[in-house]
């Protein structure tokens, strides 16, 4: 099953043999990595090749993740689905969904990144720039649907 929106960006990501633990699976810290290997790929979409915006301030300041499936390693590369689910004047979020190739295929992981921009002379946060944000607003998707937001959503309205 599918979670990402039509409008979102799909990048390739190697696995490493070194990413495995020792259950035989990806270990969770190195999801982390693996979403960050996918950003810096579909930044190059986003934002242009010419232009890292990694380079003028940008800051993790949150992640979620919810693994979905244990992901052994291949040599295919897994696929990472990313879009944005939140854009604020300073910040906004990716979604991201990590999966096999292919309808119908294998969701391993649902993640959200919060990212921030952020002036690093001055060391506080600082407005997106308004190119970056039209370029972000391009990928503007629902929100990423983790199992325990459903949860949440049915608690508060049976109350």
């Amino acid at each position: 099953m599918t979670f990402a929106p039509e409008r979102c960006s799909v990048v390739p990501v190697p696995l490493r043999w070194s990413d495995m633990d020792a259950y035989g699976h990806v270990n969770n810290v190195q999801f982390l990595r693996l979403l960050e290997d996918a950003r810096i790929l579909a930044f190059a979409e986003w934002f242009g090749r010419a232009r890292s915006v990694v380079g003028e301030g940008i800051i993790v300041a949150r992640h979620e993740i919810e693994y979905r499936a244990p992901l052994v390693f291949r040599v295919e590369p897994i696929e990472v689905a990313m879009w944005v689910t939140r854009l604020t004047g300073a910040s906004y979020d990716i979604g991201y969904e990590v999966r096999d190739g292919g309808v119908g295929s294998t969701t391993y992981a649902l993640a959200e990144t919060t990212l921030v921009g952020y002036d690093f002379e001055a060391e506080r946060p600082r407005r997106l720039d308004p190119v970056d944000r039209e370029s972000l607003s391009t990928f503007l998707g629902p929100a990423v649907p983790f199992r325990h937001n459903s949860a949440k959503r049915a608690e508060r309205s049976s109350s």
